[in-house]
Parts: C-alpha cells; structure tokens; sequence
C-alpha cells in the first residue's frame, strides 16, 4: 500500500491536493477532483456561497463522503482579514483547517510573512489546524512552525504562474531544515513534470489549482498530475544516480569473456 500523507494527525492517500477556482463550470470542476485521486480540496472561503442555499454553490460539486475540505483565505490582504475569514469557514461548518494566505503585494501576490506570522499565532491559539502559503525562506519557515504550523507550504513559483520550480536549491535547505511538520509546495507549478521535480525535491506534497483548471484537457491533466506526484515521490524515495562530468558505460566490461 502506498504511503500516505499525514498532516496534523490525519492520512490522506493522495499527495496531490487540488483547487476549486477557474473551471470552465462546476461539472469540470468534480470530474477533474475525480481524475486526480485527491481526497483533499482547498475552498476559498470568500469566493463560494456559503448562506443562501436556494442558489447553485460549488459545495454541491464537492462529495465531501471522498473529500476533505481546506478552506483557505485567499484575496485577505491583512492578517485580521484572514483571521476573520478562517472564523466565517470554521462557523458555517466547512472545517478548522484553513490554507492560511496573507497577500502582501497585489502584482505578485507575495506573502506578507509579517502578517502571516500573526495571523497563525491568532489561529492556532483558537484551535485551528493552520496551512500557512509561504515564499520559500527558511527563517520563515522556522517561525511558522514554532508558531504551531501544521504544515509549511513554500512557493515554487508566483501564484497561477505555471513556471514550475523556480528555486530548487531553497526548496532543498528547506527540505533539510522542515523535519517536524509536512513541506507542501503550493502555487506555481505549470505541468506534471513540475510537480515531479517539486517531490523530487523532496516535498511531502503539492498543492495546485491553475495547472489543472487552465488546461486544454483539464482531465487529462488532472491524472497527469496525479503521475507526477507519484512519479516523483518514488524517485525521491529511491534515490537517484550521482551525476558524472563524463559517461560510464551502463554495461561494464568486468567479467566478460577475453577481457
């Protein structure tokens, strides 16, 4: 049985978390869940119908029998905002997890690691299990975790950008330096062999929305997706070949007849 993800306590068999926003509708959105073999779904708590239940909501595309539900605070520019939004989520019944975002600049979409800091110390004292988007500092990261993150989750990329890993070597001293709690990449990954590289590197996880949602075939990428973490967590865990300057024949000559 393949290992699971474990965040705070609980398992997931997938390493591919997935996102709810900019699906071509709702139907897309539940067959792309389906064909990714994620069991967790990040929500944006300011972006979904969360009172007037005459009206269509994704909610009603999501089998929360199959998935698990992280709300996040998206497009919450200051740590008080998100504080207010993960208490909206956790009060309307989505759940006492919250992605935790704190957007610092509106070009980028940058953390503000001020405001982060903050609004996880705020979360965690009131019982929430806190995700907390991140750059990929490994001060940072340090000062989450003792903040009681349960997990960290470091850019590899600006968000929805699609560049894939745009700094392995932090990725890797933070790979190194996060032992206590999962490294989850979340935002920029652009195609499966992203997403590879990302748990080549030695992610626990990868979390993304864009890379699927944007495709031409958001199907078939959401199961490509699906290999890449697959793909890449094995490798990881198996160890690649050292890397040579020069070429080393993969059939010796040693032991042969004549030699």
């Amino acid at each position: 049985m393949p290992e699971k993800l474990t965040v705070a306590g609980r398992e997931f068999s997938s390493r591919l978390i997935v996102g709810t926003g900019k699906y071509r509708s709702f139907q897309e959105m539940a067959r792309c869940h389906a064909a990714s073999g994620a069991d967790m779904v990040t929500v944006a708590v300011r972006r979904v119908n969360l009172t007037d239940r005459s009206k269509e909501s994704l909610l009603d595309y999501i089998d929360r029998s199959k998935l698990f539900i992280l709300p996040n605070t998206a497009g919450c520019y200051t740590a008080d905002d998100a504080i207010r939004t993960a208490m909206l989520g956790r009060e309307v019944g989505l759940s006492n997890w919250v992605k935790l975002e704190v957007i610092g600049d509106e070009k980028t979409l940058f953390p503000d690691n001020e405001g982060l800091l903050e609004a996880t110390r705020v979360l965690v004292k009131e019982g929430f299990i806190v995700l907390p988007y991140t750059n990929d500092d490994v001060v940072t990261a340090r000062k989450l975790m003792d903040a009681g993150a349960a997990a960290v989750m470091p850019l590899a990329a600006p968000i929805g950008s699609g560049l894939g890993v745009q700094n392995a070597t932090n990725l890797r001293i933070l790979r190194e330096m996060i032992t206590k709690v999962p490294m989850i990449v979340d935002a920029g990954v652009g195609t499966a062999s992203d997403a590879a590289i990302a748990m080549e590197l030695g992610a626990d996880g990868v979390l993304m929305n864009t890379a699927i949602a944007a495709a031409d075939d958001s199907e078939k990428m959401a199961v490509a997706m699906k290999l890449g973490v697959e793909a890449g967590r094995l490798a990881y865990l198996a160890g690649r070949m050292p890397r040579k300057l020069y070429a080393s024949a993969s059939s010796p000559l040693a032991g042969v007849v004549g030699q």
